[in-house]
C-alpha cells in the first residue's frame, strides 16, 4: 500500500540547470507523496485490520462535536483512492489531527520541518490557501484527499488547473504579475541556503518575466486560466520549470 502510494512522477531534466535550481531540484526529491503524508500518516505501513477498518467506518459514520467527514463510499466516488486507501489515510489524519481539521498555523508548523535552512511560512500559507478550497479557515480530510489525489493519480489537465489556483493568490480568476513572483520568492526563500547566494537576488523576478512574457498572449496583464494551460502544454521549458516547483509541494 505504501508503495501504491509512492508513486508519484518528479522527473525533470537536469540539463542546462544552474547550481540553484539543480539544489532546488535535488532537495525536493521526496516531492508531493513524502511531505504530504508527513503531514497526516501515521507510520504504520501494513494493510488495516479487520477491527481498525470496522473502527475506522464507524469514526466516519458517528456525528460528533467534532469536524464530520464525508461517507468514504462518496470520497472513493469524487477521488481516485481506493477504499483501503482512504480508510489508511483516515486514520493517519485523525492521528495528527484529532480535531478533524488542521489550522495555518499547525500547517505552517509542520510544513517548516522540511526545509529548516530557509523560511517556508509564506509559501505555506499560500500552499494552505489552495488545499483550504472553501476557504474557511482549515482544511478538513476531505479538502486533503481532494487535493492529494489531484496531485498524485491527477491528469495533466488536472494538476495545472490545481497550480492555477495556488498562483492565483486572490481567486479572482486571473494571474498577476505580482501574484507569480510572490509564490516564486517564496519558494527561493523556503530553500534559504540551499539555493543562495548561488542565485542572485533578481532571478526570481527574472523567471517571472519569461513566464509572462509567453503566457499572457494578449498583452493585457494577466493571465487566463487557458493561457496558462496552453503555454505550460505548449512550451516544453516552462513544463520542466513547472514541474521542477511542483514538487516542492
Amino acid at each position: 500500500m505504501e508503495k501504491k502510494l509512492d508513486k508519484v512522477d518528479t522527473s525533470s531534466s537536469s540539463s542546462g540547470r544552474t547550481k540553484g535550481n539543480a539544489c532546488l531540484q535535488n532537495s525536493s526529491r521526496r516531492g508531493v507523496t513524502a511531505r504530504l503524508k508527513k503531514l497526516f500518516l501515521c507510520s504504520s505501513t501494513k494493510a488495516p485490520s479487520t477491527t481498525t477498518q470496522c473502527n475506522v467506518e464507524d469514526e466516519l459514520e458517528l456525528s460528533a462535536a467534532r469536524h464530520r467527514p464525508e461517507a468514504l463510499e462518496q470520497l472513493e466516488a469524487q477521488t481516485r483512492f481506493s477504499r483501503k486507501e482512504l480508510q489508511i489515510l483516515y486514520r493517519g489524519f485523525k492521528n495528527e489531527c484529532p480535531s478533524g481539521v488542521v489550522n495555518e498555523d499547525t500547517f505552517k508548523e509542520i510544513y517548516s520541518q522540511f526545509f529548516p535552512q530557509g523560511d517556508a511560512s509564506t509559501y505555506a500559507h499560500f500552499l494552505f490557501d489552495a488545499f483550504d478550497t472553501d476557504h474557511n479557515g482549515s482544511v478538513s480530510f476531505e479538502d486533503f484527499v481532494m487535493g492529494l489525489s489531484i496531485l498524485l493519480r491527477g491528469t495533466v489537465q488536472e494538476k495545472l488547473n490545481w497550480a492555477f489556483n495556488l498562483y492565483d493568490i486572490n481567486k479572482d480568476g486571473y494571474i498577476t504579475k505580482e501574484e507569480m513572483l510572490d509564490i516564486i520568492k517564496s519558494i527561493y526563500d523556503m530553500m534559504g541556503k540551499c539555493t543562495y547566494p548561488t542565485l542572485k537576488e533578481e532571478t526570481p523576478r527574472q523567471h517571472v518575466e519569461i513566464f509572462f512574457q509567453k503566457m499572457d498572449k494578449n498583452r493585457d496583464g494577466v493571465v487566463t486560466i487557458d493561457e496558462f494551460i496552453d503555454c505550460c502544454q505548449n512550451d516544453e521549458n516552462i513544463m520542466k520549470s513547472m514541474q521542477l516547483f511542483e514538487n516542492v509541494i
